[in-house]
């Protein structure tokens, strides 16, 4: 078994798959860490670094070493729900997260995607305060970012939305999609409410029918009764769709009427 377990170490992961569990389970470590805490909950992450250095003074340089970055979108539990953006970091060494930059939904200005045409892991933020050029870990992982942002600032901010420029139409796409799938919504449940007329207007019709039916049937049997008619079946039967209603009557021979079954029910 050791064998076999030193043989299955030595085939090469596929690195894509690699990267999707590790961002997944750091996107989780740190909605747990930093967001639940603060009863909020992360809409969205981006993993990032950043495409030109940024110039630090030379007291502020601590000696943390290197560490990997992660814009965060997340809002608030509590209504009415408040959208922001974070800045979360992790330093080598360490498996905890500290939240660094925050700014509220309504301060960003404008989200650039840098190029329309093509599938682009680089992207720009900017802020009423701040200016900030990325570049995320994989392009995809920009796209779903910038989807979820997309749709939160739509949902979320009445007004001063930021102005997304340079995107492909799939990322602006998102909200469509919401749309469509709303609009399916709606249209199953008038059709559903057209049916249920319908088949109200098919049992108010089967009410009318077996009422006068009822008279009818009624009307005969005192006939009968008098005239003290022989033994007579009447059935009467009418099929509305899923819906059977049938009346037996038999008249007997000594004037005696009697109602042999009533049934309404499935076919």
């Amino acid at each position: 078994m050791s064998t076999f377990l030193r043989l299955l170490a030595t085939i090469p992961e596929d690195r894509s798959l690699f990267h999707l569990r590790s961002a997944m389970s750091a996107k989780a470590a740190i909605n747990k860490e930093i967001f639940a805490p603060h009863d909020e909950r992360m809409l969205g992450a981006v993993q990032v670094k950043r495409r030109t250095k940024k110039k630090i003074p030379f007291l502020a340089t601590g000696g943390q070493g290197e560490y990997l970055t992660y814009i965060c979108l997340s809002v608030t539990n509590k209504k009415p729900s408040q959208a922001s953006i974070t800045k979360v970091k992790q330093f080598e060494g360490s498996t905890s997260f500290v939240r660094r930059s925050q700014w509220m939904l309504e301060q960003l200005r404008q989200v650039n995607g840098i190029d329309s045409n093509r599938d682009s892991p680089e992207f720009d933020l900017l802020f009423e305060n701040a200016f900030d050029q990325w570049v995320a870990s994989t392009a995809s992982e920009k796209c779903t970012f910038f989807q979820i942002l997309h749709h939160t600032c739509q949902r979320y901010l009445t007004d001063k939305k930021p102005e997304f420029i340079n995107c492909q139409s799939k990322i602006m796409g998102g909200n469509s999609i919401l749309h469509s799938a709303a609009d399916s919504v709606t249209s199953a449940v008038q059709k559903a409410s057209q049916a249920l007329n319908e088949r109200g207007e098919r049992l108010g019709w089967a009410e009318e029918k077996t009422e006068d039916m009822k008279n009818s049937a009624q009307q005969f049997a005192e006939t009968a009764h008098k005239g003290r008619a022989p033994v007579l079946n009447y059935y009467h039967k009418s099929f509305l769709g899923y819906w059977t209603d049938e009346l037996v009557l038999q008249f007997c021979s000594n004037g005696v009427t009697k109602i042999c079954y009533w049934h309404f029910g499935g076919q």
